[in-house]
């Protein structure tokens, strides 16, 4: 009898642990877009826990072209390797996805030195604003960049003054969603970078968007020039929304 219930208590103890194996190898699934903002890599190839997700991604381009990817979630490890190798470019573990979101993630730093590349990874809210309003946030993955800069997003036809719209915004930092006014006159915007505390110009972009009957939803990312330690003097911009 004592034997027939060490077998069943050993039975029902490897059932239990074969559940809990199952439910830790369960993969859940994010959705992911990856942006190239490596200053000093060619082309990469990008794989997520051990799976190319990404096939020869040029620097400042963004994959895929619209949308997102699903991906694994919970900490992964991003690598890139040179596009048709097995040559690693860089590694970065732990980076956290949270099952069920957007991502915008970025690699940016230099490869170099495989420990300087970064990876930013942004949850992204594309709900669209009111009728009559456009969404904008900056993202700053440009290494060649002053300690902070300020953004200024402004109608076109306006003076630049200010406050800036976007104040202090880092090197890795994304700022937070800003919501401005359609500019009724249809010349869209002009986007200044400016000097932290100044009205001092980078350099500015304009940048056009849709109508004032549907909400608009943009990311601008800061990035370097290639090879060079300066900064990019274009966004890489992301239709997420219209």
């Amino acid at each position: 009898m004592f034997r027939l219930l060490k077998a069943r208590l050993l039975a029902s103890a490897l059932a239990a642990l074969s559940l809990l194996t199952v439910g830790c190898t369960t993969t859940s699934l994010t959705q992911v877009r990856f942006v190239h903002a490596i200053e000093d890599a060619d082309a990469l190839d990008i794989d997520i826990n051990g799976t190319n997700e990404f096939t020869d991604i040029a620097f400042t381009n963004v994959m895929p072209a619209s949308g997102y990817k699903s991906a694994p979630s919970g900490l992964v490890t991003i690598e890139g390797f040179l596009t048709g190798t097995s040559t690693e470019a860089f590694s970065t573990s732990n980076i956290g996805l949270v099952n069920g979101n957007q991502y915008t993630v970025i690699a940016t730093g230099f490869v170099t030195n495989t420990n300087d590349v970064v990876i930013i990874a942004p949850v992204d809210n594309n709900t669209p604003p009111a009728n009559g309003n456009i969404k904008f946030r900056v993202i700053n993955a440009s290494p060649s960049t002053p300690t902070t800069v300020d953004i200024y997003i402004l109608k076109a036809q306006q003076t630049l003054n200010a406050p800036a719209t976007i104040s202090g915004l880092a090197y890795q930092a994304t700022s937070s969603y800003v919501t401005v006014p359609y500019n009724t006159a249809g010349s869209g915007y002009i986007v200044y970078v400016c000097q932290p505390g100044t009205t001092t110009q980078i350099f500015n972009q304009s940048i056009s968007v849709g109508g004032p009957n549907e909400g608009v939803v943009r990311t601008l990312i800061l990035t370097a020039q290639p090879n060079l330690d300066q900064m990019n003097p274009r966004f890489v911009i992301l239709n997420d929304f219209n």
